[in-house]
């Protein structure tokens, strides 16, 4: 699961992102609003970490432009100012949720998997597609009872179109999942990967389908007929 943390602290960023990484979420780290507009626009997260409090374009505002643009990318807010009239403001802007500084790590994690949860339409940890299960909390797959293996971006491929099963998914979506900003992305490794998928997930229930000309779409092979 992919998330920015957007703070100003850079020691508090630097601690707080492998601190997750360690609890094995992909995380990227801005440290201004600017910046954080620009990378939410060239890229795609399952969750941002928000502080209130960064130069230039502040907390509340990164918020506000980004709900106005109709981005529905859950927020989580990580910030010093615990007072309830900030909690109410954030909440109102379009904030998922708030935690205060200082936290327990353990808390924080909950909070993040039930936001990407809630945001995938599954109030469990174990997400399913037919006999295919993703573990939210061990971000393992099981097909058929037995342990997926899967490379890094076949992972990445595979939890996206799981979190985002029933709907459409494009190239130009996954793209943005599989590889990081600047680095050299194309259809056609995407479309490699899909088959790579397809082969490793042939004696499951769960299938990848193609729609031309739109995307991607995880179902039960059983509803797809």
């Amino acid at each position: 699961m992919k998330l920015l943390l957007i703070e100003d602290n850079l020691e508090f960023a630097l601690w707080l992102s492998k601190a997750l990484q360690a609890e094995r979420f992909d995380v990227e780290c801005v440290h201004d609003g600017s910046a954080a507009i620009d990378r939410i626009g060239q890229s795609q997260y399952d969750l941002l970490l928000l502080d209130l409090r960064l130069p230039g374009m502040d907390g509340r505002n990164v918020l506000s432009s980004i709900r106005r643009r109709r981005n529905d990318t859950p927020v989580l807010v990580v910030t010093a100012n615990a007072s309830i009239d900030a909690k109410v403001d954030c909440l109102d802007l379009g904030a998922d949720d708030y935690v205060g500084k200082p936290f327990e790590m353990r808390e924080l994690v909950a909070r993040i998997k039930a936001l990407i949860r809630r945001h995938g339409r599954s109030s469990q940890s174990v997400v399913q597609c037919a006999d295919l299960q993703f573990d939210l909390d061990t971000h393992e797959f099981r097909a058929g009872g037995q342990p997926l293996e899967l490379t890094l971006r076949e992972h990445h491929v595979l939890e996206t179109l799981m979190l985002r099963q029933g709907k459409t998914v494009t190239k130009a979506q996954l793209m943005v999942k599989v590889f990081d900003i600047g680095s050299e992305a194309s259809e056609n490794a995407i479309e490699t990967y899909v088959h790579r998928l397809r082969r490793k997930l042939s004696g499951s229930q769960a299938r990848i389908l193609t729609l031309r000309g739109l995307g991607y779409l995880l179902r039960d092979a059983n509803a797809a007929t």
